[in-house]
């Protein structure tokens, strides 16, 4: 049972805790089951925190770039790290995370986190929680805000490459955002992933009207999305550029390694490019293999979604054009998606 906050707190955790004497009290710090973030956390929910909270966030949150440690020749530690001093978000948070690709030959996940959110007023822990589970949520909303952003308006049908952890987010996301999807077509190396993942979505997703399928014909399905996501570790492209139809929106979500690459330079000749952050600039393998290759420069990168979302640069400009949205994740968006479900957590006790 999770532990509960201190009964002599004010349990608000955008104020300081004091006592009578004016002197700040202990927390006692709370542990946010796996359960319990799935109760607190929607997609939808999460989409709208993120799209409300991000423009002031990213001025007064510090977030030093992420470390990353080589534990073996494929396996990685990585730390994530950001704080902030503002009253509306007194917060410190640290996400650690493991990556572990062989994992999959185990049927384990292969990568496994943990978040810890402290008071950047006195330094307490406040609470811990399933970084993994986090990762996903946040993960998936970025993207699904992006393509709330980029997306035609008209959009019907989502192709899902890749049928991991956290495919089934990317489309609950992509499904929240867009409303006019109606067909999600599922492709995976290993066929039976997506038959799977395409059953358990037409019994437990919760969108009415809409048609699950899977494909092992990923060329043929390509050019059926009006939203191509892409969630996998490939290090060659999986995406042809040439593949993709008019007016479509390609949501890259996979690498994060140079050597790591989810879709061809044509792909990425044919869009206009936006990022999640400035990171993806020189972690992303698609993006900084074509700069290397002159197939664009970083001037030719179309924003950010801070930019996007305060419409400070244009996203789409016409129904034809193809967009192209590369995230490779922050610890801006991990420490909002914390401070969602911590707030909402307390706010129930």
């Amino acid at each position: 049972m999770a532990s509960i906050p201190n009964p002599l707190s004010n349990e608000n955790p955008n104020k300081n805790d004091t006592n009578p004497n004016n002197t700040i009290t202990n927390t006692i710090p709370i542990f946010i089951f796996t359960e319990s973030l799935h109760a607190i956390l929607s997609h939808q929910t999460l989409i709208d925190h993120l799209q409300s909270s991000l423009p002031a966030a990213s001025s007064t949150l510090q977030t030093p770039i992420r470390q990353s440690y080589s534990v073996s020749q494929s396996s990685s530690l990585l730390l994530m790290p950001s704080w902030s001093s503002s009253p509306s978000l007194p917060y410190v948070g640290v996400k650690l995370v493991t990556y572990f690709p062989q994992n999959s030959t185990l049927n384990l996940p292969g990568v496994h986190a943990s978040y810890v959110l402290f008071s950047s007023v006195t330094g307490q822990t406040l609470a811990s929680m399933d970084g993994t589970v986090l990762t996903l949520y946040r993960t998936s909303c970025v993207s699904g805000l992006a393509s709330k952003i980029l997306a035609r308006n008209d959009s019907e049908t989502l192709v899902m490459i890749g049928a991991g952890a956290m495919a089934p987010h990317l489309i609950k996301a992509h499904l929240s955002a867009r409303p006019s999807l109606r067909r999600v077509i599922i492709w995976n190396r290993t066929i039976e992933k997506a038959r799977k993942l395409a059953a358990e979505m037409s019994e437990n997703a919760g969108f009415d009207g809409v048609c699950f399928e899977s494909n092992e014909c990923l060329e043929e399905i390509v050019g059926l999305g009006d939203i191509v996501s892409c969630a996998t570790n490939s290090e060659t492209p999986v995406v042809k550029g040439e593949r993709l139809k008019a007016g479509a929106h390609l949501d890259l979500v996979g690498s994060f390694k140079h050597s790591m690459m989810e879709c061809d330079d044509e792909a990425i000749r044919r869009g206009r490019v936006f990022v999640d952050n400035e990171a993806a600039l020189v972690e992303a393998g698609e993006l900084v293999g074509a700069f290397e290759r002159r197939v664009i420069e970083k001037g030719d990168i179309g924003g950010n979604l801070v930019e996007l979302i305060k419409g400070e640069k244009v996203g789409r400009r016409s129904s034809e054009e193809i967009t192209v949205f590369k995230s490779v994740g922050s610890a801006i968006v991990d420490i909002l998606a914390a401070q969602l479900v911590y707030e909402t957590y307390i706010g129930k006790q």
